[in-house]
């Protein structure tokens, strides 16, 4: 089976949109999210319902929570941005009521964690699956938490959340797309990892490109491998509607060209 893997679209319509083009150029028989469908972006019921339509499942990220319950430990700017895509969702409740509840049905059985065969996915870590970091340099400079987190894995762990495309390895190393061969990781049945499959809306790897990856279980020799995507999309677009929206502040856009 190839299973397409999405994260971290922020409300970003655009780069969804050309996402699941790709997705589909690719023989995927399903796509799966990690969270954070929400968040930062201008388009935020869009999402949710494509989301809802072409994913399997998702998960609940800190932005989806945040939207959905309260946005605890947002700076300022996240913060605002939660408020104001709560009330686009409670807009839509009074203009259109039935796709609504349908929505706010999908939105509110979110599950914090999936696990499938050795397969774990949650949005931040296998500790703290809603809102705990894993970044690149942990591998380097936090060894006791890299440890603490592989400890609750048993094989595989697909985490979102940083934003950065790539892969960890219980020896603490951290691979990045380029560094590996055809932008593939095979995975190793005696090697623990975990993998990033990036952010389709928000990346912050120093690439503007949409991210995702696609989980390959169909080998017949029986090994797996995750295969790390970009996709171009139309950037401008996102940025324009952000500042066109005065609750959103135009970092939120501006960022989007350098991703950082």
């Amino acid at each position: 089976m190839r299973t397409a893997l999405i994260s971290d679209i922020h409300s970003n319509l655009s780069a969804l949109e050309a996402v699941l083009a790709e997705i589909d150029k690719h023989s995927c028989q399903r796509i799966l999210c990690l969270g954070d469908i929400i968040g930062y972006g201008p388009n935020p019921v869009q999402c949710a319902d494509a989301v809802a339509e072409r994913c399997e499942w998702s998960l609940l990220g800190n932005h989806d929570f945040g939207v959905l319950y309260e946005p605890t430990n947002f700076n300022t700017i996240a913060e605002q941005a939660a408020y104001w895509t709560r009330e686009q969702f409670e807009r839509d409740s009074r203009e259109n009521p039935d796709s609504a509840r349908k929505r706010w049905n999908f939105l509110g059985l979110l599950p914090v964690r999936k696990r499938e065969g050795d397969y774990l996915f949650v949005h931040g870590t296998p500790r703290k699956p809603i809102n705990e970091y894993l970044f690149p340099e942990d591998a380097i400079n936090s060894p006791a938490k890299l440890a603490g987190i592989f400890d609750r894995i048993d094989r595989v762990c697909f985490v979102g959340h940083t934003h950065v495309q790539g892969v960890f390895t219980d020896d603490s190393e951290f691979w990045k797309p380029d560094e590996l061969t055809d932008h593939s990781y095979p995975i190793d049945p005696q090697t623990k990892a975990i993998v990033n499959p990036g952010s389709v809306g928000q990346p912050r790897d120093g690439d503007p490109r949409a991210a995702f990856a696609i989980l390959d279980t169909s080998g017949g020799d029986g090994k797996h491998r995750v295969e790390f995507h970009r996709v171009e999309y139309d950037i401008e677009d996102t940025v324009e509607r952000i500042h066109s929206i005065d609750r959103l502040n135009d970092f939120l856009g501006d960022r989007l060209r350098e991703a950082r």
